[in-house]
């Protein structure tokens, strides 16, 4: 009996393992859930007029400089300016002691009266000789003699003027005068320094700041790049802003008041490879100082036709060319190479690959490959102000800024 009970358990056993093995032959595999199209957020390309600028660093320089240096030897006896204050034009800046000038001039002047005292003399024996000539009471020799004497003593005469001049001329040397008009710097001499002419140490400089210029280089490849664009017809320059120029300063800050351009140098530096290109600002409240470093931002001309794409919509391919993924026809996507000239605000100016009407991926470009189904929708500014509207997306740049040149206030907006 225990030997048959033994064999009925194992035969029950058996036929449960065949019984398994044939409801697991029958199973189907379950199929896992199919995922949903990613949802991602596009913008419809658009074209608008775009005014191009090119901000160019440079320097300031002063319109006016007047080097002081004395033009008569001496010793200085005075300064009769503050440093740093406003000058003008024929104020007396030095003096410079004035005794051995007017010593000279009076010498001068003693020996042109000497000279002229004795002319008459002279002149009237050639006159009596010019008529005793002709009756031979006076010889031909004599009469020549006497001329001589007299043109002898007429050079003399004009020498000793000439002398009274150049010493009233280094009489009034003696106070050395402001040129021109402006702002006056430290004094490099001090009262009782012994000065030479024309010495090559400056005693002062003088500065005109108001106006003042800005020279800045260009290079020579952007000059011919813009020709060619203007020659084109690609741009165009309005008679409004043709020569007007804006200054960034230092600090960031825009500078008030608007530049006009005035010249560009004739010669290129072999060294850099640009040309000088000169700009003129009023700086009535001196804000502007000779030297400084400022941006001037000078207009190119507008583009009517400009494309403007998000920053945030544009990738680099392995070899660096920009990219955008564009929504096709069938609701996927496609990856498109660009040309982009420069940034604009928060934005690329593309030039070339795009079209009006092309719509481009901008939010949710880390969640889609080419060729998978997508599930495209338009892109709306004020639902995904914050990167939690999107939270797979791409929300490396923030909000655009307002106030770019040729830019709309927000290129979310399409």
């Amino acid at each position: 009996m225990w030997n048959n009970g033994r064999t009925s358990l194992f035969s029950m056993v058996v036929c449960m393992i065949f019984a398994f093995l044939v409801w697991g032959c029958d199973a189907k595999p379950k199929q896992p859930p199919s995922m949903p199209p990613a949802e991602v957020a596009y913008i419809t390309v658009e074209s608008q007029p775009l005014t191009l600028t090119t901000e160019l660093p440079g320097r300031t320089v002063a319109s006016l400089v007047a080097e002081i240096r004395p033009q008569v030897s001496g010793l200085l006896q005075k300064r009769l300016f503050v440093e740093g204050a406003d000058v003008k034009t024929g104020q007396v800046l030095y003096l410079i002691d004035p005794a051995p000038f007017e010593t000279a001039l009076r010498n001068a002047k003693a020996a042109l009266a000497k000279a002229e005292a004795g002319l008459p003399a002279i002149r009237a024996r050639v006159q009596r000789f010019q008529g005793l000539v002709a009756s031979r009471a006076v010889s031909q020799q004599d009469y020549d003699d006497a001329v001589s004497g007299l043109r002898q003593a007429e050079a003399e005469v004009e020498y000793w003027r000439a002398q009274v001049d150049t010493a009233r001329i280094n009489l009034g040397y003696t106070k050395v005068i402001a040129p021109i008009s402006g702002r006056i710097g430290r004094s490099n001499v001090t009262e009782g320094a012994l000065v030479a002419a024309y010495q090559p140490q400056t005693l002062a400089v003088i500065q005109q700041l108001s106006p003042i210029y800005v020279d800045v280089p260009q290079s020579t490849a952007e000059l011919l790049q813009l020709r060619q664009r203007l020659e084109k017809g690609r741009m165009k320059l309005t008679e409004q802003t043709r020569n007007l120029v804006k200054l960034r300063l230092e600090d960031g800050s825009s500078y008030d008041e608007t530049g006009v351009f005035r010249f560009q140098d004739v010669t290129v530096d072999q060294s850099t490879g640009s040309v000088i290109l000169r700009m003129e600002f009023a700086n009535k409240r001196h804000v502007l100082l000779p030297g400084m470093f400022v941006k001037a931002i000078i207009e190119e001309g507008v583009k009517e036709d400009a494309i403007l794409v998000p920053q945030q919509a544009v990738t680099r391919t392995p070899k660096g060319e920009p990219m955008v993924m564009l929504v096709n026809e069938q609701g996927g996507v496609e990856p498109r190479i660009i040309a982009v000239e420069r940034p604009v605000g928060d934005k690329w100016h593309v030039v070339s690959g795009l079209k009006p009407g092309d719509r481009i991926v901008l939010e949710g470009l880390q969640r889609i490959r080419p060729g998978m189904p997508i599930k495209p929708v338009p892109f709306n500014a004020q639902a995904h102000g914050n990167a939690q509207a999107m939270p797979h997306g791409n929300s490396q740049a923030g909000p655009p800024q307002q106030g770019q040149a040729g830019e709309q206030p927000s290129s979310r907006a399409h």
